[in-house]
């Protein structure tokens, strides 16, 4: 396990963030990404919690609602990790996995892609 400062760490996520495309990141709507030290689980490295967008509808999503929410657990990707480039590539790996389940895409497809 390599240590990563949770500022650090933050500042990861934030950059694989900046790494999606801007045709893509302006889809992205009503999603708020948090970083979090644990998942309760070693297993879990990111969660998507909402409505993805292939299933919003204006009826049922239009009113005021909370913001669909990705969460990145810190320590179980530093767990899997021995050093800061592995720590970068497993932070890219899980933001672009868990914005592709705000876009409807499953874990089958994303393994497919390779982000997974």
């Amino acid at each position: 396990m390599i240590d990563v400062s949770a500022d650090r760490f933050e500042e990861l996520v934030s950059e694989a963030l900046d790494l999606i495309p801007d045709d893509l990141a302006r889809h992205m709507d009503n999603v708020a990404v948090f970083v979090e030290e644990t998942s309760g689980s070693n297993n879990l490295l990111g969660l998507y919690h909402g409505i993805p967008l292939t299933e919003r509808t204006p009826a049922g999503y239009g009113g005021m609602v909370m913001p669909d929410r990705i969460t990145i657990y810190r320590r179980p990707i530093l767990l899997r990790c021995r050093t800061e480039q592995e720590v970068v590539h497993q932070v890219r790996v899980t933001v672009i996995h868990e914005v592709g389940h705000h876009f409807g895409i499953d874990d089958d497809r994303l393994h497919e892609l390779g982000w997974a």
